[in-house]
């Protein structure tokens, strides 16, 4: 047996979104002695999954530990890829992502959804926004689902994730989803309420989602927003390598 790690990300065209993962992705591998390959499901060329695939099986890999640098249950493409490698038998959304090739057994582990250090990672991204907790809201925001199924894994993932921030910033936290779109009325009612509203974007990194699409939600109410994502951030890697450290577990026995 010889185990090898596999994180798989969305893509971007933009080469700093890319550079972001990479980075995390090194600092992952600096910590485990296993072979570390980063993966996109699009946008990247010559980095696509089945490149990465290749790569581990190249280095000799029969365990393929694979970690999906998604934030949330509710994407489809966490759907889609797990019925790609295998993992399942069917997706629960008609995809067009055909099988992957891969001999390696394959251990999927699991996305960003409301894990502990994510928590902290969102409130250390916003903290230089708050001024009197007590008065304040955060407000995360996620890109949803227009899919009844994954939207509703959406919200359990996004709310328990909210709940976990409230707990450790002692201001309030909710969220909202831009599909569908209640971005605006959250940080309305919020604001009617009486309360200064912070907006947190739960993204990996920064693109047209957190620089145009929520802005433009919130135009015209005063709400606090940086636009800073979950990466760069030191807890990250830390929070792959619990997955590598989970999905390694059972192989020991």
């Amino acid at each position: 047996m010889k185990p090898g790690v596999l994180v798989i990300s969305h893509g971007s065209r933009e080469a700093a979104w890319v550079a972001l993962v990479d980075e995390a992705v090194r600092e992952l591998s600096r910590h485990v002695d296993i072979p570390v390959s980063a993966s996109y499901l699009e946008l990247v060329p010559g980095r696509l999954i089945q490149d990465g695939i290749y790569a581990l099986e190249d280095q000799g890999v029969t365990d393929m530990l694979v970690i999906p640098l998604f934030v949330s249950s509710g994407s489809t493409h966490v759907d889609e890829i797990a019925y790609a490698l295998g993992v399942k038998a069917a997706p629960d959304k008609e995809t067009d992502l055909e099988p992957f090739e891969v001999k390696a057994r394959v251990h999927f582990g699991t996305p960003v959804d409301d894990d502990p250090d994510i928590a902290v990672m969102v409130w250390e991204k916003v903290r230089e926004l708050s001024e009197d907790p007590r008065n304040e809201v955060i407000l995360l925001v996620g890109h949803g689902s227009r899919h009844e199924l994954f939207r509703t894994r959406w919200e359990k993932g996004i709310h328990s994730l909210a709940r976990r921030i409230a707990d450790i910033s002692g201001a309030s936290a909710d969220a909202a989803l831009l599909s569908p779109g209640n971005v605006r009325e959250k940080a309305a009612e919020w604001k009617e309420r009486g309360c200064e509203v912070i907006v947190a974007p739960l993204f990996l990194s920064e693109g047209y989602f957190t620089e145009k699409v929520i802005p433009d939600r919130l135009e015209g109410l005063s709400c606090r927003y940086s636009g800073r994502t979950l990466l760069p951030h030191p807890l990250l890697p830390q929070w792959m390598l619990r997955q590598v450290q989970d999905l390694l577990e059972p192989l020991k026995s």
